[in-house]
């Protein structure tokens, strides 16, 4: 049985972790878990499950927890997600399912403990991908990427030589505004932005999925989880989100994954590796009926964040983190009602051309950088 320690169970990936782990009480034990503010979905979990470490974001709430159950170990806040990556001594997986740079550090240090990182929080390596790849060959686990594309790509690699990779192809839906002209992106609303045509996904990621964030976090991810040069990673349109990446090869052949859109099938397989189990989480490929496959190149004029995301990426040091930061603070003022869906992009935009570059920055410079973005950003617009 494969003990889960699990970061982020309340949201959109992490239910859909727990979705799994009932499906195979024989196989995982879900040792540790953390929320941030849903205690009723914790509790559903800690009833559910023999959880033996919990963690949540704010104390209050962790002393309403201790008195219902006392006979499990409670932390919060910060070192609370660290508490759960590294609980016990047992051998076991992380899986990093929370959104934003606060799953860096419990990532790091479950690392350290050796233990495998089921990876489905983009921030993590684009902040600290040069410190995770190094402390990942020198502790000698496995990094398994959970997001679709990331997933597509590692099992077309399966068996491969990486030498022999050409290019890697991310597909991309286009997001809630694909249909849309830049003009008429002015007056788009936040429940305009949150109706995603194939991915029920949560809010922060389904925005960052319009504005094309997204996809370009997922372009420095690639360049570090398959040791690829930037030139070599390609994005493309595919409305149907039924191919989730393709790898093309020196002789020109060109492997792809598809299946139809569920997170719960890269997850199930990032759980079940090397093996794969048989399940009905998804409707199969009905090749009796006729669909098509749509594939449109990728216009960068219509979506700036991601050709900004190449940018930095191949500028390297500091400023991956200087895009990170921003658009996670731009895309909660959108959220809040702070800013206009446009007004992302300016501010991913001034902060990336306005921050001095450190190459090869310590964990420390990252930590302290990422800070500073953020509170020159929420200064400006006057939030605390």
């Amino acid at each position: 049985m494969k003990n889960i320690f699990l970061l982020g169970a309340s949201g959109s990936i992490g239910k859909q972790v727990i979705d799994i782990l009932k499906m195979y009480p024989e196989k995982y034990n879900l040792k540790a878990v953390s929320v941030g503010e849903n205690i009723d979905y914790l509790k559903q979990i800690l009833r559910e499950f023999n959880v033996e470490f919990a963690s949540v974001k704010n104390k209050e709430d962790l002393l309403e927890l201790e008195k219902e159950f006392p006979h499990i170990n409670f932390g919060y806040g910060d070192d609370g997600l660290i508490q759960v990556a590294t609980y016990s001594n047992e051998n076991g997986v992380v899986i990093n399912a929370v959104v934003g740079m606060v799953g860096l550090i419990p990532t790091i240090e479950a690392i350290k403990k050796r233990r495998d990182i089921l990876l489905a929080n983009k921030e993590t390596l684009v902040v600290g991908g040069t410190i995770i790849t190094k402390l990942v060959k020198e502790y000698q686990v496995n990094l398994i990427p959970i997001d679709s594309e990331h997933s597509a790509i590692f099992q077309a690699l399966n068996g491969e030589n990486k030498n022999n990779i050409k290019r890697i192809i991310l597909t991309s839906s286009g997001g809630s505004f694909r249909d849309l002209t830049r003009e008429e992106l002015k007056n788009v609303t936040l429940q305009d932005a949150l109706q995603h045509p194939n991915w029920n996904m949560g809010a922060k990621i389904t925005i960052d999925s319009a504005t094309m964030a997204n996809k370009g976090l997922e372009v420095i991810e690639a360049h570090f989880l398959f040791g690829v040069n930037y030139d070599q990673i390609e994005t493309v349109l595919h409305p149907e989100s039924i191919v989730h990446s393709m790898v093309e090869f020196v002789d020109h052949s060109t492997i792809m994954q598809a299946s139809f859109p569920d997170m719960r099938i890269p997850i199930a397989y990032a759980l079940s590796y090397p093996d794969r189990y048989p399940t009905n989480i998804s409707r199969p490929m009905d090749f009796s009926k006729s669909f098509n496959l749509t594939f449109k190149p990728m216009d960068f004029n219509r979506y700036p964040l991601l050709k900004l995301a190449y940018q930095v990426g191949k500028v390297g040091g500091i400023m991956p983190v200087v895009y990170n930061a921003s658009n996670e603070v731009a895309n909660e003022l959108f959220r809040k009602g702070k800013i206009s869906f446009l007004a992302i992009e300016d501010i991913v935009f001034d902060a990336v051309n306005n921050t001095s570059n450190i190459l090869n920055p310590t964990l420390e410079e990252i930590l302290a950088i990422d800070k500073q973005v953020r509170q020159k950003i929420y200064q400006k617009y006057e939030v605390i």
